[in-house]
């Protein structure tokens, strides 16, 4: 695709400066709200109703008990009086549950990556990066706008000489990338284990090393920790630019087709084919193949995986095959972890099969009904085929159909990295960083620096290190280390405030209250638009209220069962046929899919990952209903509307 042409797509929105106006950032960018501050393109800030508005920073208050947990996380993130001056809101979409002490450098390292992209690498006209704050475990975020004409014209000139040429050369950057990604994971999974032994070994001294062990505990951390930022910055080299090509399409069809959904937009990218969804796909593969071995009765409801795995091992020849099919589909598509990629206990595949082992009885008994248990790309490439001609024969001239055309074509160029990266980067890539840090947990647990190897991760990164450096010293001078008297009370109160903090709920937004928000990339992804805003300040008044009301992002209306998942350890509380309740989906829970008849989500907007895999899946959902999973009581019983975004409670 030439120069021209890319620059004639971006003409449709005028210039580039005002289409990234309108995708100015993949994270909510709502700028500085002070008096003295000018607002970004797209917000306006509200001076009436003063009475009713979110919390200011300043006014919420660490739980009482934690205040010493609270302190240990790094000081820049942690809220300042100047921060009362801006909007921020909590990041459940990403961070659901509170964050341990060491689980912050998933926040850290992304944002630090994704303000670097934003501000430095690909230089957005109309945005910079986004600053994160954390308050009893919750990570609150907000963004930083560009207003000034003169610097958004001087960015805009920086950003058409870098994003272009990715656009131009989308498929060559984007096999280069994968080469990258594949030789960091590569180089994590080539790091040593972290062992102290009692004498430096003999041919390291005859060798003439000239470095002891101890040192190499060192190395070993600071790569692992440098190769996780690393990552991030590979997360981010396409992600923004992928984002911005579907936002320029969609913002096209808004002004061209005034009555167009968002979901029906949506739609027109639907039937992708991304490497998030291989992992499914390998499991019915399985599922297939046990069933046509004749080997899925050594699957039974509520029996262990070591004991299916026992039993086939068991089982002649048959057993030994699909024994041989799991070995090849667990590497590499058991590398993807039953969370989102931003915590510690949310363990991957490989490491607990659990979850893939549930999902298999299910999946056989369907294979013994007749179903092929494909996912049906094709029907949803039929249908986005049929939207996109539909549409285009109500555009006016050749002109528009050329522009439009050519926008719908970069969007389905750029769309499969969209999701797909996740595989390799918040999934892959994060449990063999945590599996990493494991090993010195195990290492500092056996020094008796805390009772559980899982502990370390209440150690922020920073102190980490310096007890890895007490380990050191300790093996060097004889002396024992003095982690083992410091640590244990500090973790334990950490574990202690952690637990607490689950207990209280957050406040959804903090600082002033924005008038208007007409920025697609909050709406589509977080689900964040004004009308929501006054539901999240609201919600306690409409307790005889029957509804409940989001984004329409999967269309179908399903009855059912109410199911409330607050965390991924009550995912398996899901019975067949029910509807599924939470504050967000992410695609590595696909394999429940099959179980529920439905999604409803708290967070979310038509182009969340919640509502991507819903249309992949065929599954009726409505999210970023903000409030659902308190509203809504678990086992009541409610109907959801995915095509009018509703969802009644009976």
């Amino acid at each position: 695709m030439s120069n021209p042409v890319i620059r004639g797509v971006f003409s449709l929105a005028k210039t580039a400066c005002e289409v990234m106006r309108r995708c100015r950032t993949l994270e909510p960018n709502i700028g500085n709200t002070g008096s003295t501050h000018k607002l970004p393109t797209g917000v306006f800030m509200s001076t009436q109703d003063k009475a009713k508005g979110f919390p200011l920073p300043s006014s919420v208050k660490v739980v009482p008990g934690t205040e010493a947990a609270q302190a240990a996380y790094p000081y820049h993130i942690q809220f300042a009086p100047e921060d009362d001056q801006k909007f921020w809101f909590y990041n459940s979409m990403h961070f659901p549950e509170p964050m341990h002490a060491f689980d912050m450098v998933t926040a850290e390292a992304a944002y630090c990556a994704l303000g670097a992209a934003n501000t430095r690498v690909h230089c957005l006209p109309t945005t910079l990066g986004i600053d994160h704050r954390i308050i009893n475990g919750r990570v609150y975020i907000g963004g930083n706008g560009v207003t000034d004409p003169a610097e958004i014209e001087r960015r805009t000139v920086e950003f058409q000489k870098r994003a272009f040429y990715y656009y131009e050369n989308w498929e060559t950057l984007y096999a280069q990338w994968k080469v990258k990604m594949l030789k960091l994971i590569d180089d994590a999974r080539a790091l040593p284990s972290p062992t102290l032994p009692e004498f430096e070994p003999l041919e390291h001294v005859h060798a003439g090393r000239g470095v002891a062990s101890n040192h190499d505990l060192l190395v070993t951390y600071q790569k692992t920790l440098e190769g996780y930022f690393r990552m991030w910055h590979h997360h981010f080299e396409f992600l923004l630019l992928g984002y911005g090509a579907y936002l320029v399409f969609f913002g096209f069809c808004k002004k061209a087709f005034p009555e167009i959904t968002d979901q029906t937009i949506a739609r027109m990218v639907a039937g992708i084919e991304a490497e998030i969804f291989r992992p499914d796909e390998e499991l019915r593969g399985l599922a297939r193949r046990a069933v046509e071995l004749n080997v899925d009765h050594h699957f039974k409801e509520g029996l262990s995986a070591d004991a299916v795995l026992a039993s086939l091992s068991e089982g002649g020849p048959a057993g030994k095959q699909w024994l041989d099919s799991l070995a090849k589909a667990r590497d590499p598509w058991f590398n993807i972890n039953v969370g989102d990629g931003f915590y510690h206990y949310h363990r991957g595949w490989n490491d607990d099969l659990s979850m893939p082992f549930a999902a298999l009885p299910d999946y056989m008994q369907q294979v013994r009904d007749g179903k092929s248990l494909h996912r049906d790309i094709g029907k949803l490439q039929e249908e986005r085929v049929q939207l996109i001609a539909d549409y285009r024969e109500l555009l006016n001239s050749d002109e528009e159909r050329a522009a439009y055309d050519q926008m719908i074509g970069l969007a389905h160029r750029v769309f499969p990295y969209v999701e797909g990266h996740k595989f390799y980067c918040e999934h892959w890539y994060t449990n063999l960083f945590f599996n990493k840090i494991r090993e010195y947990g195990a290492l500092l647990s056996k020094a008796g620096f805390f009772p559980e190897e899982a502990d370390v991760f209440n150690l922020t990164h920073y102190e980490l290190e310096s007890a890895i450096i007490d380990l050191m010293n300790a093996w060097s001078s004889g002396s024992p280390p003095r982690g083992p008297s410091y640590w244990p009370p500090i973790v334990a109160q950490r574990k202690a405030a952690v637990a607490q903090w689950a207990k209280h709920d957050s406040p959804p937004a903090l600082g002033p209250i924005p008038d208007v928000i007409d920025d697609p990339a909050i709406v589509m992804l977080w689900g964040i638009t004004r009308e929501s805003l006054d539901n999240w300040l609201t919600s306690g008044d409409e307790k005889n209220s029957h509804e409940v009301r989001g984004f329409a992002a999967s269309m179908g209306v399903v009855e059912g069962t109410a199911r409330i998942v607050k965390s991924v350890d009550e995912i398996s509380r899901l019975q067949r046929g029910d509807i599924l309740v939470c504050q967000v989906t992410n695609p590595t829970w696909a394999p429940i899919f099959q179980r529920i008849s439905a999604a409803v989500s708290d967070i979310g907007g038509s182009m969340s990952h919640a509502a991507i895999v819903a249309r992949e899946y065929g599954l009726p959902a409505v999210v970023g209903t903000g409030n659902a999973t308190s509203k809504i009581k678990d086992g009541q019983r409610i109907r959801v509307d995915g095509g009018r975004g509703v969802v009644t409670l009976l």
